[in-house]
């Protein structure tokens, strides 16, 4: 009774708040311990229960129950235990973020497109498209790292950050279009590695094969139908068996993409001082496909006798000399050029201005000399080489733009 009174007198001496002797049997060490508990879901009085409730008290005992033994080694190795599972190992900045979004940046859009984008637009607008879609992810990424200090971002990542910052209704429509725009982006991806592989590294694998001339286009999209499939279930089993095995390897294949970049930088170099043997064959400024012929030229010289060539019989209705022929084929001569001249020989100058052409028209080289023919002159069956899409500025800021935009900023 005597020590129930002593701390009664200590209570009330702390809720009073005068100022007065701690009690000789009370040492300091206990009435510190007593100020550090001071709040925490301990509800002495009635006033205490709006800062304290004791239902949330209750629960959170609840919550943290074990029926073993507070000291125990077994409680000790199950609290370790605990903590060993909530503990996720990441990835980290730079191998979780940093590299993906690098891979990703510099990916097919780099190696297929970029070159047809410059050869199109010229290299002043070029460096407008690269500067509006680098400006657009910049803002966005701002924009991004302003909400994300603002407190902490739990699971979701930007999914999180944009529901809270938008909406919920905002939120869900930009992540439908961040999910919509991954998977269009795989596609992507897949077309471009099988572009890339029948295209330039393997064209024999090809399982089909175009008979005629104007045929490559349904060939290719076969051939993408069946090499497309068999990625996805690749993928699909990569994704089923771990990812975090493909992490793993994220230096090997970045180091590859670098590789290829330095390559891309060395053959600038190379053809500088020697242009690799890359002839492209004109009738006068316009561009002439060589899968119907082989010589690019109307004559040949053999033995002091003149022959027509396979080129000849193209645009004329005979192998004879005195055959009726195309009248822009008469008119303009068959020349041959250097599809790679080289840095050094003035191609830089000449692709300064865009070069924008309808769907279906003849792609020309404009310093080479031309005459004009009749213009009831017909074009199927004559082996040009025509342009298979309308092209325009925001166009080709549509097709450049997914290079920049890594796996976050979908949402610009």
């Amino acid at each position: 009774n005597w020590h129930r009174q002593e701390l009664e007198t200590v209570w009330e001496h702390q809720w009073d708040g005068v100022a007065r002797e701690s009690s000789p049997f009370i040492n300091s060490a206990e009435m510190d311990r007593g100020n550090i508990y001071e709040g925490k879901n301990m509800a002495l009085f009635e006033e205490e229960m709006d800062s304290n409730p004791m239902v949330s008290s209750l629960l959170n005992k609840l919550a943290n129950y074990t029926n073993l033994t507070q000291g125990v080694v077994e409680h000790e190795a199950d609290e370790d235990s605990k903590r060993k599972e909530v503990k996720v190992p990441r990835m980290g900045t730079f191998i979780g973020v940093y590299l993906p979004c690098l891979q990703n940046i510099l990916g097919v859009i780099l190696f297929l497109r970029l070159t047809w984008i410059v050869g199109t637009a010229g290299v002043l607008e070029s460096f407008i498209i690269v500067f509006m879609c680098c400006a657009c992810t910049m803002l966005t990424a701002i924009s991004m790292s302003a909400i994300a200090t603002n407190g902490v971002v739990p699971a979701g990542g930007s999914y999180y950050m944009i529901s809270r910052s938008l909406g919920p209704e905002f939120g869900g429509a930009v992540g439908l279009c961040f999910y919509l725009g991954t998977t269009f982006a795989g596609a992507m991806y897949i077309l471009g590695t099988i572009e890339i592989l029948l295209t330039y590294i393997s064209p024999s694998a090809a399982i089909f094969k175009a008979e005629e001339v104007g045929d490559e286009t349904e060939a290719m999209l076969n051939n993408m139908r069946v090499y497309g499939t068999c990625i996805i279930i690749l993928m699909a089993i990569v994704v089923f068996v771990g990812v975090k095995y493909v992490n793993k390897l994220a230096l090997v294949f970045l180091a590859c993409v670098i590789l290829s970049i330095i390559a891309i930088y060395a053959g600038v170099i190379k053809t500088a001082f020697d242009p690799p043997d890359f002839p492209i064959c004109l009738l006068g400024n316009r561009t002439l496909s060589k899968r119907s012929f082989d010589v690019c030229a109307k004559f040949t010289e053999s033995n002091n006798e003149t022959k027509t060539t396979a080129l000849w019989r193209l645009f004329c209705d005979s192998s004879f000399l005195n055959a009726t022929c195309d009248d822009y084929f008469s008119l303009n001569n068959v020349t041959e050029i250097q599809g790679i001249p080289g840095i050094m020989s003035g191609v830089l100058a000449d692709n300064l201005w865009s070069a924008y052409s309808e769907k279906g028209s003849i792609v020309e080289k404009k310093d080479q000399p031309s005459v004009a023919g009749s213009e009831d002159t017909k074009m199927g069956g004559l082996p040009y080489v025509f342009t298979d899409i309308m092209t325009y500025f925001t166009m080709l800021v549509g097709i450049y733009f997914p290079s920049v935009t890594g796996r976050y900023n979908y949402f610009s």
